[in-house]
């Protein structure tokens, strides 16, 4: 890290930072702001440019189903010392120890390290595990089933490695933009489906007993200015500050909150914050979307965490809600840390209550309860820098050499359940009558390099930092080490030999002459024949940069001249089978409807068994129904939504102002009238349906009621020695270099701090209220993790008739979509669907549950939820833009929140 950034990332409150070993202070420099804290009986306001404080930071309450962990975790808190509760919300350290992210321990009482692994894909740089398929593939499924079934794989094999905190599923970023770098790591621009989809995932990894930490938290929809950086403008460098997006209040609540909601309603342990500001606050140490959102009108129980250097200031990080900092150090291996000992000493002085800190403490440990953590979970049997089996637990000290990999397998059948779930997100976006593969083909050609190996192997770049040979994964701290990777063209050819057919290849993506020998001869051949190319569009995290792409695509190109393979192709072949693996939307306009391109497949990032998932759609074995989860438009400049990728602000936070506000995807194109290429929900099978017979049932349910009333006082558990021994390093303490420890290495706070502005009153450091611990008022959308609990009582049930008039058996997934009724609602949005399997010519009930919040919309003025005079309309189809069936909703009552 540069001297920039690490002076960039102190913080506000005149808190510095201290190495507790050696007592190196650096400055701080206030980041992000946010404004007056509000005083009491103040109204909140919510604009597009500034976050309003809210403070204190609630404490847990046990609503929904937490009440028995946090029973128990408080009456273990209660039995802590101060530097005890200080180890649980502190990392050691960028490589302190084996997991990517570690706390201290509490060797005391038998509480080890908690370990923090990578990714939502698999466990990130361990051996002998899997890689499942992206999160946006496993979207394309559309099948809960599906959802939940990879959450549970991915849960039992971080388990089974001593993982306590499986960082994923995602949903930051929501998808705003086509071309942002980490899309592919979560599910759809859409927020009911993404909020089905990681409510489904979160269960699947804690009821495998490992902690979900949802990620990222909020507004991180770009690579670009995730952290303060240079840049060179007209010759002279100048140092750019956190990207701030800047979104109204409506726009937060039904768009990019939704899914977050999901998860915190199904439990998740843990949320991420990201490295972005919110309305010019920093994610981190931002009190509206903490406090106010998260943990007061969500509801949340466990704890927040941070990206890895996403902390950027001591107490305020703290009082705005922050619970863990990971990895604990403020530059990786800088052996300084915001909190830690400067942690210590803030509760000693009172700048920080010690109720506040119980509480963090009390959510770590609450989450380790309710996912059975206590329950003989096993240890840590892995090594996060390396696979060797013997090597130096401390890696950034070279220091505790031991045995450091056991290489557990814990991958189980796994692979199987992988093939299935690649292939059912595998979407049919154009069949003219050549697919499925027979099998008794004459020949068949393979093209381009995306068919075949990388010559490194599968894990030959760092992090999947490349492009080479087969997408399975993109790249970043979103993926995992392959255990094996079946590549397409391996399992095409197995196919084909297995039939006694003949298949030749040309991987090079540029051998022109090649190519079109090779493509004349599948005319040529006589009989039936195919030609397969295999293209794909790559994206990752901004640490790596790939051809020239830092993290965010440069455009929605296809890579490795892609578009040119496909025509000199289909320049010379007329039955040519279009793939593409991609990590979200791309340009297809160029050949999508050239009539020698007889079928065209979205293969998504499929994960370990790519070849053979494909294999199964391209021969028939699984009759594909996967539909897309984004829109495919034919110019970028139709999605209405860009990143932002040089500064506009000089060296203050670059502004990505979502003016679009809730208007993304095909939400955008319904409202500019712009007819996509193929639109959100959109896929075709080897057979056929027909939908008849809407009805809508209306249940009797009690009025939307607002939360109201107020909490019970913050709890204090334990008592906090105030003598020196309690707080210094114990004599002949042996300390590792450049671990962070909570310490002190002096009695004396002020020397200890080496802060200038010590001992001057906390009320000088810290906003109002917020050390305030006395009993809260309740805010009005909250009551219940996942919000209110009115907001989930079902108000009507939707069914339809499906029908099979094809000849073989298939899935569709049946879309429910709401005409909210009003001027500035998106002409349609998702509100319910199921993937349902049919056999020919038989039909099949769909039902849907519509609830409360599926037909409300945010009242900013309120600060609730509340239905619209307006009339509703609801829409059963196989698409965004194929509904089929439709019927008025009766009018709502006018219940407001």
């Amino acid at each position: 890290m540069g001297a920039f950034y690490l002076l960039a990332i102190l913080g506000l409150l005149g808190q510095n930072v201290v190495n507790a070993q050696a007592g190196v202070t650096i400055d701080s420099v206030p980041v992000g702001h946010e404004g007056t804290p509000l005083e009491a009986n103040d109204t909140l306001t919510v604009d597009s440019s500034r976050t309003p404080p809210y403070y204190p930071s609630p404490w847990q309450d046990g609503t929904g189903d937490w009440e028995a962990a946090i029973q128990q975790a408080r009456e273990f808190v209660a039995k802590l010392t101060l530097v005890e509760k200080v180890n649980l919300t502190t990392g050691v350290g960028w490589e302190g120890d084996k997991c990517v992210g570690n706390t201290g321990s509490i060797p005391r009482l038998g509480f080890r390290a908690l370990c923090m692994q990578d990714s939502p894909v698999g466990v990130r740089d361990a051996d002998f595990s899997s890689v499942f398929p992206a999160g946006i593939t496993i979207a394309a499924t559309w099948d809960r089933s599906l959802f939940y079934q990879r959450g549970h794989g991915m849960g039992q094999e971080h388990y089974g490695k001593g993982v306590d905190v499986q960082l994923g599923p995602v949903v930051g970023p929501l998808g705003r933009a086509p071309a942002g770098g980490r899309n592919w790591e979560g599910f759809s621009p859409d927020p009911y489906l993404s909020g089905v989809a990681v409510g489904e995932t979160v269960k699947g990894i804690q009821d495998a007993g490992v902690m979900a930490c949802t990620k990222h938290y909020i507004g991180y929809e770009q690579e670009h200015f995730r952290s303060a950086t240079q840049v060179q403008e007209n010759g002279t460098t100048i140092n750019v500050d956190i990207g701030s997006a800047n979104m109204d209040d409506r726009t937060m609540h039904e768009l990019y909150l939704w899914p977050f909601a999901d998860a915190v309603r199904a439990g998740t342990a843990s949320v991420m914050c990201s490295y972005n500001q919110v309305n010019n606050s920093v994610a981190c140490q931002n009190s509206y979307t903490l406090n106010y959102l998260l943990k007061g009108e969500l509801g949340f129980q466990g704890f927040v965490m941070s990206d890895w250097a996403g902390q950027h200031s001591g107490v305020s990080s703290a009082l705005a809600g922050l619970d863990m900092t990971m990895p604990g150090d403020v530059g990786f291996d800088s052996g300084t840390s915001f909190w830690g000992a400067n942690l210590t000493i803030a509760v000693l002085n009172g700048t920080i209550p010690q109720w506040h800190l119980d509480d963090m403490a009390s959510r770590i440990v609450a989450g380790w309860y309710y996912v059975g953590r206590d329950k003989n979970a096993p240890d840590t049997n892995f090594d996060a820098w390396t696979t060797d089996t013997y090597g130096y637990q401390h890696i950034a000290a070279n220091a505790g050499y031991t045995l450091i990999n056991e290489h557990v397998d814990v991958r189980g059948e796994h692979g199987n359940q992988i093939r299935n779930q690649a292939a059912a997100g595998t979407v049919l976006l154009k069949n003219n009558g050549a697919l499925p593969l027979t099998g008794k083909e004459k020949f068949i050609t393979v093209f381009g390099n995306g068919a075949g190996d990388n010559t490194n192997g599968p894990n030959g770049c760092s992090d999947r930092g490349c492009d080479n040979g087969t997408l399975a994964m993109a790249w970043g701290s979103g993926s995992a080490n392959f255990p094996y990777l079946v590549t397409p063209l391996t399992a095409i050819q197995n196919e084909v030999l297995s039939n006694n057919g003949a298949i030749e290849n040309v991987l090079d993506n540029w051998a022109t002459s090649n190519i079109n020998a090779l493509a004349r001869r599948v005319v040529n051949s006589g009989g039936k024949s195919a030609a397969i190319v295999f293209v794909n569009a790559d994206s990752g995290e901004d640490y790596i940069v790939v051809d020239g792409n830092a993290g965010d695509r440069n455009n929605l190109t296809l890579w490795q001249g892609g578009d040119q393979l496909i025509n000199n192709v289909i320049s010379q072949c007329n039955n040519t089978i279009v793939v593409m693996h991609t990590v979200g939307a791309v340009d297809v306009s160029g050949f999508y409807d050239n009539p020698n391109v007889t079928a065209i497949i979205w293969a998504g990032i499929p994960g370990e068994q790519s070849g053979n998932s494909i294999a199964d759609v391209l021969y028939g074995r699984i009759n594909p129904g996967g539909k897309l989860p984004f829109t495919i438009g034919e110019k970028r400049l139709d999605y209405g939504t860009d990143l932002l990728y040089l500064p506009n602000n000089g060296e203050g936070p670059p502004q990505e102002d979502f003016t679009e506000g809730v208007f993304i995807d095909y939400r955008s194109f319904d409202r500019q009238n712009i007819t996509p290429i193929y639109e959100f929900g959109y896929g075709l099978s080897y057979t056929s349906f027909s939908y008849s017979n809407l009805q809508v049932k209306v249940h009797s349910t009690s009025t939307y009621n607002s939360n109201k009333g107020f909490t019970k006082p913050a709890p204090t558990l334990g008592t906090i020695a105030n003598t020196s021994s309690a707080y210094v390093f114990p004599a002949d303490f042996k300390q590792i270099p450049l671990f962070v420890y909570p310490y002190l290495n002096s009695t004396d706070l002020r020397a200890a701090s080496q802060d200038p502005a010590y001992g001057r009153p906390a009320s000088e450091f810290t906003p109002s209220n917020s050390l305030n611990g006395s009993s809260q008022a309740k805010l009005p959308a909250g009551g219940a993790p996942g919000g209110n609990p009115s907001l989930y009582d079902v108000i009507y049930t939707v069914t339809a008739h499906i029908t099979n008039t094809g000849k073989v058996a298939g899935d569709e997934v049946i879309q429910l979509y709401i005409n909210h009724g009003g001027p500035d609602d998106p002409k349609v949005v998702l509100r319910g669907f199921d993937r349902i399997t049919i056999p020919a010519g038989a039909s099949r009930t769909f039902t849907a549950d519509l609830v409360r919040r599926d037909i409300m919309n945010w009242d900013t003025l309120r600060q609730d939820w509340a239905v619209s005079r307006y009339p509703k309309t609801v829409y059963v189809g196989a698409s965004s833009r194929k509904l089929y069936l439709s019927a008025k909703l009766p009018t709502g009552d006018g219940e407001t929140g």
